[in-house]
């Protein structure tokens, strides 16, 4: 898959997958599961403080007869709630209303109910730029802050996942560092080498892994071959996987505000997708979001 139209074409074909919203007394998220059900990717059971969802839903004149509603208020019952419903299997994710991110990843990792596979949780974002012919994974700009060598194993292992879910069967990451050559004083360039001969050795499949790399080689065709860089992932990264949260983040949002580029973002590395939109986010952005977690869902069956 190239960009988001293709990426809403194959979750419509691919669902409708059910989302478990905890604490559904959300605008926004009530608009973007809306949307979702409308589209045909998604439906929905909203879990939360009814009598608010019904105001809102009103307000923006949405038909809760569409939707299967389960009163709870308390905001960490309405997590585990919906993290149960997914645990169980009568949903296949679980999506953030309002809620703090950190009491529905309690209800996440909760060890009698929870989702928890053994790996760590991190953020995919993926962004369909104008410029490019190919969709980009960043990671991890959310949740981990200053990832190990292991963690950064795990994070592009749960990064493949989403790539696989788009069809992309052999993604290249790039371990992205501040120069492309290997220094003793920069840990993060010695990590980037170690991943890749993980790679060559068998212990890290499903893609192929290159470092260090800058970013300009990372993406550049022109920029690596200036540079002399004869790598199969020389230019022609899918995946960027950040050195720590900083550079991430940073790397997140240029793509956003000075790139203009669509994107969406889910957590994995649970049994189960986790959507976390921001309010920042636009309506595009939520329902990529969703469908993107969608496709996940549906291939990890």
């Amino acid at each position: 898959m190239r960009d988001f139209q293709e990426v809403i074409k194959f979750a419509k074909e691919r669902g409708p997958k059910t989302i478990s919203v905890a604490c559904s007394q959300d605008k926004e998220v009530l608009m973007a599961v809306e949307m979702a059900r409308k589209e045909g990717i998604a439906n929905a059971i909203l879990v939360g403080d009814m009598e608010k969802t019904k105001e809102i839903a009103q307000e923006i004149n949405i038909d809760l007869n569409n939707y299967e509603l389960i009163e709870e208020a308390d905001l960490a019952l309405a997590s585990r709630k919906a993290v149960e419903l997914v645990s169980s299997g009568k949903a296949h994710m679980v999506m953030k209303g309002l809620v703090d991110t950190s009491i529905i990843l309690k209800a996440v990792l909760d060890k009698e109910i929870g989702l928890r596979t053994g790996s760590v949780l991190s953020h995919v974002a993926v962004f369909d730029l104008k410029a490019y012919d190919r969709l980009f994974f960043v990671t991890d700009a959310a949740m981990n802050l200053a990832p190990d060598l292991n963690t950064k194993k795990l994070i592009i292992e749960n990064a493949c996942q989403i790539a696989h879910a788009l069809d992309i069967n052999e993604p290249k990451v790039a371990v992205l560092c501040a120069k492309e050559k290997v220094n003793p004083k920069m840990p993060d360039t010695v990590d980037a080498k170690e991943l890749e001969e993980m790679n060559k050795r068998g212990e890290l499949t499903g893609c192929i892994v290159g470092g260090p790399f800058a970013l300009d080689n990372a993406v550049s065709v022109e920029a690596a071959k200036h540079k002399g860089i004869d790598h199969p992932v020389a230019g022609k990264a899918d995946i960027l996987l950040a050195p720590d949260i900083e550079a991430g983040n940073i790397l997140y949002k240029s793509m956003v505000f000075f790139g203009e580029s669509k994107n969406a973002g889910v957590i994995v590395g649970a049994k189960a997708p986790i959507i976390l939109t921001s309010r920042a986010d636009n309506e595009e952005t939520k329902l990529n979001s969703i469908a993107l977690a969608v496709l996940t869902a549906a291939k990890n069956g």
